[in-house]
C-alpha cells in the first residue's frame, strides 16, 4: 500500500522526550501527523526535525481535540486510512503493517486491545462496549479507520469521548472491524494520557455517560 495514503495520528502534550523515537519508528509506514496540544517543552520543534507533519494548537485543548485536528489534517492530505498512536512510546509500531493488511482485505476499523484495563473507569467502559458491540477495549489509544468513516461522520469527537466516538459511530453503522492484541510498554513521557487516577476515572465515567446517551444499551 502507498504509504502516502496512511496517516498515523499522534496527539502529543509535552512529549519531547519520546516523540523523535516514536516518529522514527512510524515513518516507514505512513505520514506521521503530530498534534502538539500547546506543549511547553519543544515537542513541535523535535517533531518537525524528525520529519513529521505538525499541527500546533495555540492553547491546550485536550486529547479529543487533538484527534479532531489530526483527522482533519489527514483528510486535507488525501489519506485513505488513519491510525491513532500514542506519543509516549507505549505502542508497538511493528503492528502498523498488520493494521494496513487488514485494511487491504476490506476491514473498515481495527480496534486495539490491551492486556487488561488499568483503571476502574476503563473496566466499566469495556463492560458497556462488550455488551453493546462486542468490543473488548474501547479506550485503547491504538485504533485504525478508513477515512470514509470520518467523512461520513464529519468529525472525530464532539463530547470528549476519550477517542471513542468515531469508533462507536462506526460500530452503530455496522462498519466491519477486527480487534488486535496491542502490548503496552512502559511510558517514556511525562505523565499518563488520562491524567491522575481520580481525574482519569472521572473523565472515563463522563465519557461512558455521554456514550450511553448517544448509543444506549438495548
Amino acid at each position: 500500500m502507498d504509504r502516502s495514503k496512511v496517516a498515523i495520528i499522534v496527539p502529543a502534550f509535552n512529549e519531547a522526550q519520546s516523540i523523535a523515537g516514536v516518529i522514527s519508528e512510524l515513518l516507514p509506514y505512513g505520514i506521521v501527523i503530530v498534534i502538539d496540544d500547546a506543549s511547553t517543552d519543544g515537542t513541535s520543534s523535535t517533531a518537525l526535525e524528525s520529519s513529521a507533519v505538525v499541527v500546533k494548537h495555540p492553547y491546550n485543548q485536550g486529547y479529543d481535540a487533538a484527534l479532531n485536528s489530526g483527522f482533519s489534517k489527514a483528510a486535507d492530505l488525501g489519506c485513505d486510512y488513519a491510525i491513532t498512536f500514542d506519543a509516549d512510546g507505549q505502542h508497538d509500531a511493528s503492528l502498523i503493517p498488520k493494521f494496513i493488511d487488514l485494511f487491504s482485505h476490506g476491514v473498515d476499523m481495527v480496534i486495539g486491545v490491551r492486556p487488561q484495563p488499568a483503571r476502574l473507569g476503563e473496566y466499566v467502559f469495556s463492560l458497556y462496549a462488550r455488551w453493546k458491540f462486542g468490543v473488548r477495549d474501547p479506550l485503547c489509544g491504538m485504533k485504525g479507520y478508513r477515512m470514509s468513516i470520518y467523512q461520513a461522520r464529519g468529525w472525530f469527537d464532539s463530547y470528549q469521548s476519550i477517542g471513542t466516538e468515531l469508533m462507536l459511530f462506526g460500530l452503530r453503522k455496522q462498519y466491519t472491524y477486527e480487534q488486535m492484541e496491542v502490548p503496552i510498554a512502559a511510558r517514556q513521557g511525562s505523565g499518563p494520557r488520562f491524567g491522575n487516577r481520580i481525574k482519569a476515572n472521572w473523565r472515563i465515567l463522563r465519557a461512558i455517560t455521554m456514550s450511553l446517551w448517544h448509543y444506549p444499551v438495548g
